[in-house]
């Protein structure tokens, strides 16, 4: 065989492995955007059940909290004031 036919045989040999390996970086692309279409909707629905805190308690729990806050508040600036 001669070299001109050895590096034509080379070349083509390459350029399989690498249509190859193309394929099976195609192949994981498309299975990490389905994995990634899948994490979305994950985070969707916990985000939908998501609640905020004070939506979590009651209305007589927010004014107790509330009342708790202003006293620290008021103790705070009586300090700051003294």
């Amino acid at each position: 065989m001669n070299p001109v036919a050895k590096q034509s045989e080379r070349f083509r040999e390459l350029l399989n492995s690498i249509d190859e390996e193309v394929s099976g970086l195609k192949a994981q692309i498309k299975e990490l955007k389905k994995e990634n279409e899948k994490l979305k909707t994950k985070l969707s629905e916990a985000r939908d059940k998501q609640t905020d805190i004070f939506s979590a308690i009651s209305e007589s729990e927010r004014l107790a909290m509330r009342q708790h806050i202003q006293g620290l508040v008021n103790k705070i600036d009586n300090h700051l004031g003294s």
